[in-house]
């Protein structure tokens, strides 16, 4: 039968976020249908929500729930299972098929869309290669970030990048994202983990979690203050000078201004004995860049791209909420806003307004 569900929806024709009281059909073969805990709210809703768009929209990626409802192709999850829903397939190289994005016919007739699942809901219904199966006794709150921030920060580190112990770092953004990308640098044993923002009480927040060094943009030049934390006067690039940059260098905001520092502040490369530096682009680019081709060049640097931190989620998700009960991450503390599904508009304007530290998630 049906299930009820208050659902999020961004308006054809903008304004503010309505909450729709609507009804999940049962699912299809392939569909979980999830009473939800709590959902992340992140970043990158923002730009879908700035965009255009031809029908109404359903918001939402990371969340953590109880599955209520299993269609009949479904196996690796149960009724009354815990799971997290995220928006990347749980396991791509398991099967040929395809997941498809949600789609809900709403009161009024009209259809809405999503990309790929919704989780600003009570309740949703997922194809089930985006629901993924957890430990019955996870923290059924802050857990709903690994979905997408946790995921994208630490994955693109540990996953994309490889970055190995004593490797330096640089992360440019200290927001959700930014300070997963942080944790994983620290479990690794990279050294030293530099981060950079333009808030210092973001940059305060992101000692808490394991960076070495913070750089306030506001007050310096970042790209310069990376290159003296990390000269190394005994290694010479092809033009003589000393071998200067981080390592890796993560952009985790994707805006023109960072995505065209990340490179220069990469690591020359030392002229006949190795490569230089990774420039790492985590965060979705609102805008084109400019790139210096004779850097990358005769510096020999790399600028690669990570989407969701590279990830397979049956695969990974065990391990990031293995780092919440060993202590390895503090989700506690990055949850740093709780919200209830009636201030969504509210919270939305908060994390435009750059007010959040860390990660804010609804609770349901």
């Amino acid at each position: 039968m049906p299930t009820a569900a208050r659902i999020v929806v961004l308006p054809q024709q903008g304004g503010p976020l309505e909450i729709i009281d609507a009804e999940l059909p049962d699912p299809g073969p392939h569909q979980v249908v999830v009473r939800q805990f709590a959902s992340g709210i992140c970043h990158s809703q923002l730009h879908q929500m700035h965009a255009d768009r031809d029908q109404p929209v359903m918001l939402g990626h990371e969340s953590t729930g109880e599955v209520l409802h299993c269609g009949s192709e479904v196996s690796h999850v149960a009724v009354g299972d815990i799971v997290l829903v995220t928006w990347v397939p749980r396991d791509r190289s398991a099967t040929t098929r395809l997941p498809e994005a949600a789609t809900l016919t709403l009161p009024d007739g009209t259809v809405a869309v999503c990309q790929n699942v919704f989780t600003w809901a009570d309740h949703t219904i997922a194809d089930e290669q985006y629901v993924v199966k957890a430990e019955p006794d996870i923290d059924r709150e802050v857990t709903s970030i690994v979905g997408c921030a946790v995921m994208t920060g630490a994955g693109a580190v540990a996953n994309t990048a490889k970055v190995q112990r004593g490797d330096s770092v640089a992360i440019f953004g200290a927001g959700g994202v930014g300070l997963s990308a942080v944790v994983a640098a620290k479990a690794i044993g990279a050294q030293p983990i530099i981060v950079i923002d333009l808030d210092d009480e973001k940059l305060e927040f992101a000692k808490g979690f394991g960076a070495s060094h913070c750089i306030n943009a506001n007050n310096v030049d970042p790209v310069a203050a990376i290159r003296d934390l990390t000269r190394d006067e005994s290694r010479t690039t092809i033009g003589a000078g000393p071998v200067e940059g981080a390592d890796f260098v993560f952009d985790c905001i994707g805006i023109k201004t960072t995505m065209e520092q990340i490179v220069p502040a990469a690591r020359g490369g030392f002229f006949g004995a190795e490569p230089g530096g990774t420039a790492v682009l985590v965060g979705v680019p609102t805008t084109p860049v400019e790139l210096d081709a004779i850097d990358l060049l005769v510096q020999e640097k790399k600028f690669i791209g990570s989407i969701g931190g590279s990830c397979r989620p049956d695969r990974d998700f065990p391990t990031f909420l293995q780092w919440q009960k060993d202590g390895k991450i503090d989700l506690h503390a990055m949850v740093s806003k709780r919200y209830a599904l009636d201030e969504i508009n509210e919270a939305t304007r908060a994390l435009q307004a750059g007010e959040i530290k860390g990660r804010s998630i609804i609770v349901f």
